[in-house]
């Protein structure tokens, strides 16, 4: 058995206190943050991570880059071109530390280290739903993408050495054509900081920005997922088809019985598409399959997140370890819950109404503690449902004491 995928290496972080002022988010309270700055207006922090530590080292940063299950991009800016190379890579490949403007961006770092993952969760004032990752962009000196806006919410933790950011709100947003990077035909730069260890800058959608590393340096992408609406109505239509698999208003073939010799063969019956029309009636939904819907496409894990499974256990051995230890969320696990389903990992479930309380508590907090397991554990289905969400390598034993 491999007890490094059975026990959590830590314990996750858990909510945070609306209403407690944060250094991470320059004194305001997560509240006020969400109200008055949220997705409005930029804010620079100051030394919102005193003493800050980089989750990854340099070398570990590297090793990440190298591996088939994580995502990392290059970026070089040498003879004033830019280039593009897509991952893995070997470190003989990448450029030498003391070349300059080379960018090496790794995606994911919160999967694959517990504190990049810790770090992450300081941001769960943001609904989970909307969290993605947190990338780690190490670059040299003069290293940068060019200016350029992000779809979604970031913010940009300074974690080593130094970078100067300039920023504008301009409305023009048209990228140079037949480039390799979405880098911006015009950027006027209005506000220009330089982001020292522990200094944090938060952006709201579409807002032009750029940075340029001032010597070696590296910085804490935080993201935040922004779906567009075009592409979840296509994953929500195809997730709806299959929910109505047995629906027997869409149940047969389309049938032409009586339909009169073609003398203009090309054209489209009239009828077909009157009858499927027809049909199609039956694809209605209300807010609660798209709820449904929602939690299920959002917690699907990442492409290319794979789970450590274990090998069988017995039931009863696992019980007794899962009330002495607890049990963790794996880091690479998301769960969700609305009002009437708990959602892991792209799999939905309507657990009983004595159950869902429990499940609400591990999604919150990422864990129950010994005490709470031993609490719920006669619960119907409970530790069953644990035990096998264990094998799958979904959750975790809480570290050994």
């Amino acid at each position: 058995m491999n007890d490094s995928a059975l026990y959590a290496q830590a314990l996750p972080p858990g909510p945070v206190d609306p209403d407690t002022p944060l250094d991470l988010l320059g004194g305001m309270t997560p509240a006020a943050f969400m109200r008055d700055v949220w997705h409005r207006k930029p804010l620079l922090i100051r030394q919102a991570v005193p003493g800050i530590v980089p989750p990854v080292s340099r070398d570990a940063l590297f090793d990440l880059a190298d591996r088939d299950d994580v995502e990392s991009r290059l970026v070089t800016h040498f003879r004033n071109r830019w280039k593009l190379a897509h991952g893995p890579f070997a470190r003989e490949n990448l450029p030498g530390v003391k070349t300059r403007q080379w960018t090496l961006l790794v995606q994911g770092v919160n999967l694959h280290d517990a504190a990049a993952a810790e770090l992450m969760g300081r941001f769960r004032f943001v609904p989970d739903a909307r969290l993605d990752d947190v990338m780690i962009s190490y670059a040299t000196d003069g290293g940068g993408v060019g200016p350029h806006f992000d779809s979604y919410d970031v913010f940009l933790l300074q974690v080593s050495g130094r970078r100067r950011w300039r920023i504008s709100s301009q409305t023009s947003l048209e990228l140079i054509p037949d480039m390799p990077l979405k880098i911006l035909a015009d950027f006027s730069a209005e506000q220009e900081w330089v982001l020292e260890p522990g200094d944090m800058l938060y952006l709201p959608p579409q807002y032009a920005h750029d940075g340029i590393a001032e010597g070696e340096c590296m910085t804490c992408s935080i993201g935040f997922r922004a779906p567009a609406y075009r592409e979840l109505a296509g994953h929500f239509l195809a997730w709806l088809s299959e929910t109505v698999e047995d629906n027997e208003d869409l149940g047969g073939r389309y049938a032409d019985a009586g339909e009169r010799a073609a003398t203009r063969p090309a054209q489209l019956p009239a009828g077909m598409a009157k009858a499927v029309a027809e049909r199609l009636k039956a694809l209605q939904w209300n807010s609660q399959m798209v709820s449904e819907f929602l939690g299920t496409h959002l917690s699907e894990p990442k492409p290319g997140v794979e789970f450590a499974e274990i090998a069988d256990m017995p039931l009863r051995r696992y019980a007794t370890l899962a009330s002495r230890h607890g049990v963790v969320l794996a880091p690479a696990s998301i769960a969700l819950y609305d009002r009437a389903n708990f959602f892991l990992n792209g799999e939905a479930y309507e657990p009983p109404a004595e159950l869902m309380p429990w499940l609400k508590k591990l999604a919150d907090n990422r864990q129950l503690s010994a005490q709470e397991v031993e609490t719920c554990a006669d619960l119907p289905d409970l530790m069953e449902t644990f035990h096998h969400w264990t094998l799958e390598g979904w959750l975790q034993l809480g570290p050994r004491l």
